[in-house]
């Protein structure tokens, strides 16, 4: 037996083996200081950009989770395993894990456009679906919203992406819309200049938007009259409570009637 030769070989081995590994543990630490400084960057330009903290964590998590794959992929393969086995069960893995989650899924990726194109923002009083109510959270997967009567809607983004949003809160300033009815044989002129003196006296309506007072249209009961004042957001609620009150007292002191529905029958005899 050639000792020298079987010596030769376990050297030769030896030397083969110790470069992969000298050259796997550079590929490590080059790989992981190179990561990082991406990490780093990517992050200055997240923060740059404003962009929500939700989703640069996420990428960022995402893009360090990748980063490293890609890393231990280069050690197996410099150590001359087999890495082809390695991507087919990690994309069966994707493929499977992607079906299960098709839901999931949709909801994330319309949390992304909403945390990126911002329709609306935590603290907006919003419209989606037959949902109302103050903005709450909002997450990858769902936006919650808080209403009025304090019940908490966890609604999927997915649906909120596909409903109409309805922001009340982006301009900071509303317009009450009120319907106020009077009799056909009541004034409409008085009516009209009651409605506007009112609207105009109340500390809370907005002094430099004009007041809209107009008819609105002729019902089978009544003459109505549209009313649009101007108020702040926060103070909707609370000033068309108010107006309405004020506008049955005014009118009520000033003669004109606000009518009920009603139905006029006629009852005609005939004779045999």
């Amino acid at each position: 037996m050639d000792y020298d030769h079987l010596i030769q070989t376990i050297r030769d081995l030896s030397t083969t083996v110790g470069i992969r590994i000298v050259a796997s543990l550079a590929i490590f630490f080059a790989g992981r200081t190179g990561l990082k400084i991406l990490l780093k960057f990517t992050k200055k330009i997240f923060d740059t950009r404003k962009i929500d903290e939700t989703i640069s964590k996420f990428l960022e998590s995402m893009l360090s989770i990748t980063g490293n794959v890609i890393i231990f992929l280069a050690i197996l393969n410099q150590l001359g395993i087999q890495t082809t086995s390695f991507v087919a069960l990690i994309g069966a893995a994707g493929l499977a894990l992607g079906l299960a989650l098709q839901g999931a899924l949709s909801n994330f990726a319309a949390g992304v456009l909403l945390l990126l194109f911002r329709p609306f923002k935590t603290g907006d009083v919003i419209e989606t679906g037959s949902s109302i109510g103050v903005v709450e959270s909002i997450s990858l997967l769902a936006t919650v919203i808080m209403t009025a009567d304090n019940r908490k809607i966890i609604v999927p983004n997915g649906k909120v992406m596909s409903d109409r949003i309805i922001n009340y809160t982006t301009t900071g300033t509303r317009r009450i819309d009120m319907i106020i009815g009077i009799s056909y044989s009541d004034d409409i002129r008085v009516a009209k200049k009651i409605l506007e003196e009112i609207s105009a006296g109340h500390e809370l309506v907005l002094k430099d938007k004009d007041i809209t007072v107009g008819v609105e249209s002729l019902g089978d009961s009544s003459v109505n009259l549209a009313v649009r004042p101007w108020v702040l957001t926060e103070n909707y609620w609370s000033v068309k409570f108010s107006l309405l009150e004020k506008f049955k007292y005014g009118l009520e002191e000033a003669g004109i009637s606000i009518p009920f529905p009603q139905t006029d029958i006629h009852l005609y005899k005939t004779e045999n």
